[in-house]
């Protein structure tokens, strides 16, 4: 079963529960991949479904911390909520010994040698490791490994 297709299952299932914030996620997210594959011409892959749902948590994770600043715990708590219901679709995530390991695999592979380089590994990097570790996270430790050389 693709991806797209167990979101819809689940979105399906939410509706008979009567679950209306499971509903709401989950009905927002099918709407952000309609309009990525009407973008694109064709329905989209795995892969791809798995980066608009990273795309919706990043959201949801800005939206917290700008919640938070702005003193309103409750809109906090509702994207928290929000976002554990989006991580469920999410592969599981690399561990800071994986992550390292494969930033040390894409060095090798690309043979990076400095900093000026870190747009090699990147490009090395991420598709492999796509919805399974925050791309922010990803540039940082990048960059100390890479200064490190």
């Amino acid at each position: 079963m693709s991806l797209a297709d167990r979101l819809f299952s689940e979105q399906q299932r939410a509706m008979k529960e009567g679950d209306k914030m499971r509903l709401s996620v989950l009905r927002l997210l099918r709407a952000v991949i309609k309009n990525r594959e009407v973008e694109k011409g064709r329905p989209l892959d795995d892969t791809e479904v798995i980066q608009a749902i990273s795309s919706s948590c990043k959201q949801r994770r800005e939206a917290i911390v700008q919640y938070r600043q702005g003193k309103r715990e409750d809109l906090a708590k509702k994207e928290e909520t929000e976002l554990k219901i989006l991580e469920e679709f999410l592969p599981p995530q690399l561990s800071e010994e994986e992550l390292f390991s494969k930033i040390q695999e894409a060095i090798r592979a690309t043979e990076a040698a400095s900093i000026k380089d870190m747009g090699k590994v990147m490009a090395h990097l991420m598709p492999q490791i796509s919805g399974r570790v925050d791309g922010k996270l990803v540039s940082e430790r990048v960059k100390e490994t890479l200064l490190k050389r």
